[in-house]
């Protein structure tokens, strides 16, 4: 959505960051309650995230609000446009990537146990600091993430449904931040929150149909091409 409401809207970048973690907030609580409802979300591993998610983002909401950090318009498209670049690659390399972690999960399975959680926490770090300032990362990258942590635990829905309801208070939490600095536009919010639930509820019944491997090399194409964009643009 950041990338839509720069490319198309011309949406100010900071703006565009703000809304969209609120647009991303509402969306995900409407699919996060129907994922719940089929049971398929893991809540020690959304505990997990939210340990080093939350607190991530709240230090990266005060190094922006007391402007340790100076993100003018330029950097933060880059920002952006790199986030996007980076999901596509991971979404590209998704199934190699949950190769690799089945044969460490099953050659070194008590080492990888035992490191399972701190790498979580770290990972929902990333993430947390990732999303404050660019509002990407907790979808596709957290999804990538997850692919390589919990290759055995997750299955392919239950992996889209725990990332999904991680994102939620990490959203609200960065989303109330970037509210503060004055970077949300209602009006905007309020347009794409018509669109997007029916497309929830459409995008929620599809999930289980739609072969997974063909969606992501779409998905990946589409953010490729805009990723590059932004960055041509940003220069």
């Amino acid at each position: 959505m950041t990338p839509i409401l720069l490319l198309i809207f011309g949406v100010a970048p900071a703006s565009a960051v703000g809304t969209d973690l609120w647009f991303a907030a509402l969306t995900k609580l409407v699919a996060g309650g129907i994922h719940h409802k089929k049971s398929l979300i893991d809540w020690q591993v959304v505990k997990r995230l939210w340990l080093g998610s939350i607190p991530a983002s709240a230090f990266m909401l005060y190094l922006l609000q007391g402007q340790y950090i100076n993100i003018d318009k330029q950097l933060l498209t880059l920002g952006v446009a790199s986030m996007v670049i980076v999901t596509a690659i991971g979404l590209v390399f998704q199934s190699q990537l949950q190769s690799f972690g089945k044969r460490l999960r099953i050659s070194h399975q008590e080492a990888f146990k035992s490191w399972q959680p701190f790498l979580t926490v770290l990972a929902g770090m990333l993430l947390g600091a990732l999303v404050t300032l660019t509002s990407i990362g907790a979808g596709a990258i957290g999804v990538v993430l997850l692919t390589y942590l919990y290759p055995l635990r997750l299955t392919p829905v239950k992996l889209v449904a725990t990332d999904i309801v991680h994102a939620i208070p990490l959203a609200i939490f960065a989303g109330i931040g970037h509210l503060f600095m004055g970077h949300v536009d209602f009006a905007l919010l309020g347009l794409l929150l018509l669109g997007s639930v029916p497309g929830v509820l459409i995008g929620t019944k599809l999930s289980s149909t739609l072969p997974p491997k063909y969606v992501r090399i779409a998905l990946a194409i589409v953010l490729l091409v805009v990723g590059v964009k932004l960055m041509l643009g940003a220069h």
